[in-house]
């Protein structure tokens, strides 16, 4: 199961872990000056909350699953862009080969259609192209992906069956008389001009969250340090621009030869990227660059990493290990006794916190005082809920079916999740078990429970998924 959610009932700050082809029709595509033109009053049979990944697909298994006369799919995301990925690590290596990309860009019938549509004259260069052309059997920067969520996102957001609307949502409320959720929803009114007031609801019988994560954060024992965010670190661009802005808000035009140090924490994925960047950004700088003088120090409790594991058919460690360029580096660079006789030792100093906490906060007492930043890369947190009314306090998500459960084990109606803050429990050949975590395995996922979820609500509606979508000032 996944961690317990407390969801508080005066805000999003209450919620803590504890723990056109066949039978649709696209519209002529609307540009992005005209903003979305949603439709008001029509019925409604299930809200998906989300543009990532997760939520793409979301909306594409929908679509294959509820029939056009049982109503329409309402579509909220703040920013219709793609998600995280494609609007901070477009800089990024993927972990997974292209292959998976061009398959997710065609795994259903509506995805099929707004491709074929892109393809058309078959001469034009657009994100599918451009994807298919690259190594289908190498990684690949996320950009490629990246671009592919956007045209999918924008075919998707024109389809009949569905009604996109530009904002966050609020709160949830719970009908028990009509067994719908009720979403309140604060509307971007750049982006959606057709509104007429800032504030709208929407309701349906079934509502998916693929709400996101955002990196994750610890409290430190020493304040000295500048807070480099993870999502900047990530990005080479973001990162040469951010070192220098930052120390020069503080002390004007940097000295020459001043050294500049960066603490990052963490063994991951991304901790290995962000070291990767530090030593790309120090050793590609011209000698009288202040960033020729970064030095690093690297918290980790890990000497040994832990990588994917390659078998014929299943790979292990699928969604922990290091995978691609991460790999790479760290068993080049980082493993090991390496990182004393690699170049890469001489800028980044391996500070060992294994033993425990103690030990651990022993050793950021000791170091981090001499950091000018630090990049906290631990992990991810899913994103606050929306407010929850009349709904169960508690929710703890069953990560085999993607539904929800009150703190009393009961089964939550018409409630469901995917995506980062929601994957999928798997357990390799080897037994062991991790979160699914990756665009084609969400894809995987919601593939299977999907018509699950929505004969579920069928029958728990009587047979008709159809709610009367409500609009309020």
């Amino acid at each position: 199961m996944h961690p317990l959610l407390v969801i508080g009932r005066q805000g999003c700050n209450g919620l803590r872990l504890i723990s056109p082809r066949n039978g649709t029709r696209l519209l002529q595509r609307k540009s992005h000056q005209q903003g979305y033109a949603p439709r008001h009053h029509d019925d409604v049979a299930a809200i998906v909350v989300g543009g990532g990944p997760a939520g793409i697909a979301a909306v594409g298994n929908l679509l294959t699953s509820i029939k056009p006369e049982e109503g329409k799919i309402v579509w909220v995301d703040r920013d219709f862009d793609g998600g995280r990925i494609n609007k901070k690590y477009r800089e990024v290596p993927s972990n997974t080969k292209a292959e998976l990309f061009s398959q997710f860009a065609v795994a259903l019938k509506p995805f099929e259609e707004i491709c074929d549509a892109a393809l058309e004259p078959k001469r034009k260069r657009n994100a599918l192209t451009e994807l298919r052309q690259l190594p289908q059997g190498q990684t690949c920067s996320l950009h490629y992906a990246g671009n592919m969520l956007k045209l999918l996102t924008d075919g998707l957001a024109e389809h009949d069956q569905v009604s996109a609307h530009p904002g966050g949502v609020r709160t949830m409320t719970w009908d028990k008389s009509t067994s719908t959720w009720s979403l309140t929803i604060k509307v971007d009114q750049l982006k959606a001009k057709a509104y007429e007031t800032d504030f709208i609801t929407r309701s349906a019988p079934l509502v998916v969250l693929c709400t996101g994560a955002s990196p994750k954060f610890m409290s430190l024992p020493v304040n000295g340090p500048r807070n480099l965010y993870l999502d900047i670190a990530l990005s080479p661009t973001a990162l040469a621009h951010e070192i220098p802005r930052e120390l020069e808000k503080d002390e004007g035009p940097l000295k020459e030869g001043r050294p500049i140090t960066v603490g990052v924490i963490g063994a991951s994925h991304s901790a290995i990227l962000v070291l990767k960047n530090l030593w790309d950004l120090q050793s590609n700088s011209n000698l009288d660059s202040p960033l020729k003088n970064i030095r690093v120090k690297w918290f980790t409790r890990y000497t040994n990493l832990k990588y994917a594991i390659y078998h014929s058919g299943y790979i292990i460690y699928d969604n922990t290990g290091l995978k691609g360029t991460s790999a790479k580096f760290a068993r080049r660079h980082l493993e090991g006794d390496i990182i004393n006789t690699s170049g890469v030792g001489k800028i980044i100093k391996r500070v060992d916190c294994s033993g425990g906490e103690e030990a651990e906060k022993e050793q950021f007492e000791k170091e981090l005082p001499e950091c000018d930043f630090v990049v906290q890369a631990i992990g991810y947190e899913p994103v606050p809920l929306p407010i929850m009314k009349n709904g169960p306090e508690m929710l703890k998500f069953d990560d085999t079916t993607g539904g929800f459960r009150d703190g009393d084990g009961k089964e939550v109606r018409g409630l469901f999740g995917a995506g980062i803050a929601f994957p999928e429990r798997v357990t390799d050949p080897e037994g062991n078990v991790e979160s699914a975590v990756g665009m084609w395995k969400f894809m995987n996922f919601l593939k299977r429970v999907v018509p699950a979820w929505v004969e579920k609500t069928r029958k728990d509606q009587g047979g008709s998924l159809a709610a009367k979508s409500k609009t309020e000032i």
